[in-house]
């Protein structure tokens, strides 16, 4: 199997996301747009586009669709999050045969032994963890990456979560055919990361990258809006009031050197009206409530609207 056999694909769809995600921007993508920058707005063109939170890259996706990038750098601190981008950016056709291999087997199986299946994955997944090396490429990065990308498409409502050890440990999600290998997008990903820098860490790794002409989205891990509802689905590392606190700092820095930044997080107000976390660390710049589904949440009726907020250093946003 090669790229150019595998690639020939007659479909006009452009990149998206890989992953299910928690948390993901895909309900907030036109919101976000018209909060773009003007001069971006305007020429559709981004000299340097730097997201420290990448997540499942919905954002990330939209502007590479849409606009032209001279210069991406994405971050994430998870680490098989991190490998999972660079194999497709390096070794998509390796992956595809992996996860072309995991849904054939997956999809011939009775619902019963999908979910034997599906454990006898995780189980893998987490005891690969012990002796992994992030640092230097290998076959073992692609079968890693298979197994978060089938785990993400097979468990219960496509979350990622891990508990206090680093373990997956979200349970199986009863689904007819799910689509494990979309090798279409996953070559067109690969190409939209050829120009791209992918780094693992701190969102304050990107400091020396923030100069002049750099445009910046914040999408941390949202602070919880009630004392439940801290769901820890991004790393086993929790991003605390602490860390609400250095990102702002950091904020403020790189709008000093002249960066563009837009950032979403969570309204406290939702719960405690006087709660003015954000309002307090943000003084003197714009903060704006938006309206956003939340999802995620084990009493269906507690799923609906809350407002969310876009905080950006930039004037002219309507």
């Amino acid at each position: 199997m090669t790229l150019k056999t595998i690639g020939q694909n007659n479909s006009t769809t452009l990149p998206k996301p890989f992953l299910k995600w928690a948390g993901g921007k895909t309900q907030l993508i036109n919101t976000l747009v018209n909060r773009l920058p003007l001069n971006i707005k305007e020429s559709h063109i981004i000299d340097r586009y730097i997201e420290p939170f990448l997540g499942g890259g919905a954002f990330f996706f939209y502007l590479k669709r849409n606009y032209s990038i001279k210069e991406s750098i994405i971050v994430d601190i998870n680490p098989d999050l991190i490998i999972s981008y660079k194999t497709i950016q390096h070794e998509p056709e390796a992956l595809i045969q992996n996860l072309e291999e995991l849904q054939t087997e997956f999809l011939s199986k009775e619902l019963s032994t999908r979910k034997i299946m599906y454990y006898k994955i995780r189980e893998q997944y987490n005891k690969q963890k012990a002796n992994f090396n992030y640092n230097n490429f290998s076959i073992e990065w692609v079968k890693r990456a298979s197994f978060l990308i089938f785990l993400n498409k097979t468990c219960y409502n496509g979350l990622f979560r891990h508990n206090s050890r680093g373990e997956f440990n979200v349970p199986f999600g009863d689904y007819k055919k799910p689509q494990i290998c979309d090798s279409d997008n996953i070559l067109k990903i690969h190409k939209s990361l050829q120009d791209t820098i992918i780094l693992k860490g701190d969102f304050s790794i990107v400091k020396k990258y923030c100069t002049k002409n750099t445009f910046v989205y914040l999408d941390p891990p949202y602070r919880p809006i009630n004392n439940t509802s801290n769901f820890k689905s991004y790393s086993k590392e929790n991003f605390t009031d602490d860390d609400q606190i250095r990102l702002s700092e950091f904020f403020i820095d790189a709008s000093r050197c002249g960066c563009k930044i837009l950032l979403s997080n969570s309204d406290p107000q939702n719960e405690n009206p006087t709660d003015t976390f954000f309002q307090d660390l943000y003084n003197g710049y714009e903060i704006q409530k938006v309206k956003a589904i939340r999802m995620i949440n084990c009493n269906g009726e507690k799923r609906g609207f809350v407002n969310e907020i876009i905080i950006n250093n930039y004037v002219g946003v309507k």
